[in-house]
């Protein structure tokens, strides 16, 4: 962490982390008053997408507390540098939480929303789940470490479990979307694009201190960054789900169909092709 920013940089990584929690607190309060337009058989999938913006929403008002909290300034008005404030630092410990909490909960609702049979979606957590929790627990030990070398092996590590989740989305839960609605089966795939656009964003913000790009530039970045993935893969994804399960509601039920959808709109979206 840097010892001093500028006042420029303390607005960006303020503002950014200030978009987050309004993106992640937002989005839960909309799909939590928009959970009865789905059926209830993709209830469980909107309600874990609430759950993660939640924890998100929780853990970003604490990261920007460490953050405030962490650098201050003596000038007047605030226009001037920040810099650490004595015996204060900023807890990057709050995002692996999150993460370790919030990764495996991603997945869930995917899982969720498919609406498969009880047997495969077990198959498909148990060796989803345990792999996005090993992923952040991996990678933790070397962001908090200074040593290059740690911090190369803990990455080499996490991304063991990594290419293990990419290779089950795109093999296995691609046979999935064979037994989805048509409608919905170019949005489930372009989901999977998602999370890897998404996730490939953390390694890259880990790696900065190996590639020699290190100051507070590096560090806003690396903020930024984080918030930005996070926000791409909660609370767009959220959303993207919450189209879905209700996309495949009007393909279950016509009748809710007709409740839900104006009058005169189709029944159902025109097919897409993954």
């Amino acid at each position: 962490m840097p010892n001093v920013l500028s006042h420029g940089q303390f607005e960006t990584v303020y503002n950014f982390l200030s978009l987050v929690i309004a993106s992640m607190l937002f989005t839960a309060l909309f799909l939590l008053v928009s959970l009865p337009r789905v059926l209830p058989r993709y209830r469980q999938a909107i309600t874990v997408a609430i759950v993660v913006c939640g924890i998100a929403t929780y853990h970003y008002f604490r990261i920007f507390n460490s953050f405030t909290s962490a650098f201050v300034t003596p000038s007047v008005g605030g226009t001037g540098d920040y810099s650490q404030a004595t015996g204060a630092g900023f807890n990057e410990g709050y995002r692996y939480v999150d993460w370790l909490l919030t990764v495996p909960l991603l997945l869930v609702e995917l899982i969720a929303v498919l609406a498969l049979a009880r047997k495969v979606q077990r198959h498909l957590l148990v060796r989803l789940v345990p792999a996005a929790a090993l992923m952040i627990a991996l990678g933790y030990p070397g962001e908090i470490s200074g040593d290059n070398g740690l911090r190369g092996l803990f990455g080499l590590l996490s991304t063991i479990p990594f290419a293990y989740i990419l290779f089950i989305l795109f093999t296995e839960l691609g046979k999935s979307l064979e037994h989805q609605p048509a409608a919905v089966r170019g949005t489930l795939s372009r989901l999977r694009f998602l999370l890897l656009l998404s996730w490939g964003v953390y390694p890259v913000a880990y790696l900065l201190p190996l590639l020699n790009l290190s100051g507070a530039d590096a560090w806003v970045a690396k903020q930024v960054g984080y918030s930005l993935a996070d926000i791409l893969a909660k609370a767009v994804y959220a959303l993207i789900i919450f189209q879905v399960a209700k996309m495949k509601s009007y393909d279950d039920d016509p009748a809710f169909a007709k409740v839900e959808l104006p009058t005169g709109e189709p029944l159902a979206p025109a097919p897409t092709h993954a």
